[in-house]
């Protein structure tokens, strides 16, 4: 009788083993208890690690952006200044008629309709030397700035500059000729310069020999 219950009890055992999941038909990472899946240390109530948050120092996390003025940063794009240079020799009108009879077909050909304004300047340049004028700007005309020289120049340049400095700036070019040649023009039709402000204001008129030497002239004209 011993024998038959142990043996009745055994049986028992293996019927309750066959009818419960396998550790295997867990999900992976749950492990079965007996009765149910349980994922470890749930059923103790502990809490489950949160997954950590990518940083910079883990493989693939981005970088973050650079701060602007930080090393990184997309630097601020350059303005452009008036480059200084030595003094030209002044001429007048009859010394420097060999430019200033120049600038009559120039300024028909790229400011028809405007008129002079002021008298035209005129230097005998040596490579790198520079003549300035001033010229008064009114608000809502436009203004087109023509220069010419003799052969012997090979680079005529012009360039448009605030008369006042400007904080933080030495001499901002606000406009100023395209070309490697004895003749430049700012403002060429059908465009022009054009005095955006509300009130006038004086300008400064840079006329430079870049290359060669010889007379050169320039001449401001508004429409």
């Amino acid at each position: 009788m011993v024998l038959g219950a142990l043996s009745l009890v055994a049986c028992g055992g293996d019927d309750k083993q066959a009818n419960s999941p396998a550790a295997s038909q867990c999900p992976p990472g749950q492990y079965f208890d007996g009765q149910i899946c349980q994922t470890p240390g749930a059923a103790q109530g502990q809490p489950q690690p949160a997954a950590a948050a990518p940083s910079a120092a883990q493989p693939g996390a981005a970088a973050p952006a650079p701060a602007a003025g930080t090393p990184g940063a997309a630097p601020a794009l350059p303005v452009a200044t008036s480059a200084p240079g030595t003094p030209a020799q002044p001429l007048d009108a009859a010394s420097g008629a060999a430019a200033t009879g120049l600038l009559g077909a120039l300024a028909a050909q790229n400011a028809p309709g405007a008129k002079a304004l002021g008298a035209a300047v005129a230097g005998n340049f040596q490579q790198g030397q520079v003549l300035e004028t001033q010229v008064q700007m009114t608000p809502g005309k436009c203004y087109t700035v023509v220069g010419a020289a003799v052969p012997t120049v090979t680079n005529l340049d012009l360039e448009l500059v605030p008369l006042m400095p400007v904080p933080g700036l030495a001499s901002p070019i606000m406009a100023a000729d395209q070309t490697q040649a004895a003749t430049a023009v700012i403002g060429a039709a059908p465009n022009c310069f054009k005095w955006a402000f509300p009130v006038g204001g004086p300008m400064k008129v840079v006329v430079r020999v870049s290359a060669g030497s010889g007379i050169a002239a320039a001449q401001v004209f508004e429409k």
